[in-house]
């Protein structure tokens, strides 16, 4: 089986899914500051069990860590992404 690349996983979690759109104004808000699940609904006017869905998405694909215990727990972007911020960046500007 052929390991995906990293660029492969990003762009196919962004923009090949029906909720990329949401993963990439989550991914941006947690760039932002690192937050929790009530306050990235709070902040993006999303549902919390949408959020929560496309956080496990995002932390799946190594996109995105968490930090805490488990209700308190603030999301931000992994190593791994940050170094494929370009990439990243790519991809806001197509999904925008």
């Amino acid at each position: 089986v052929k390991q995906c690349t990293m660029e492969a996983v990003l762009w196919h979690v962004f923009t090949g899914t029906r909720g990329g759109a949401n993963r990439v104004r989550i991914l941006k808000a947690v760039d932002d500051r690192p937050r929790n699940a009530n306050q990235l609904a709070e902040k993006l006017d999303v549902d919390y069990t949408t959020i929560q869905h496309h956080v496990e998405v995002l932390m799946e694909n190594d996109i995105l860590k968490k930090s805490g215990d488990e209700y308190g727990a603030v999301y931000m972007p992994t190593d791994r992404a940050r170094s494929h911020w370009g990439t990243i960046e790519e991809i806001i500007e197509e999904v925008e």
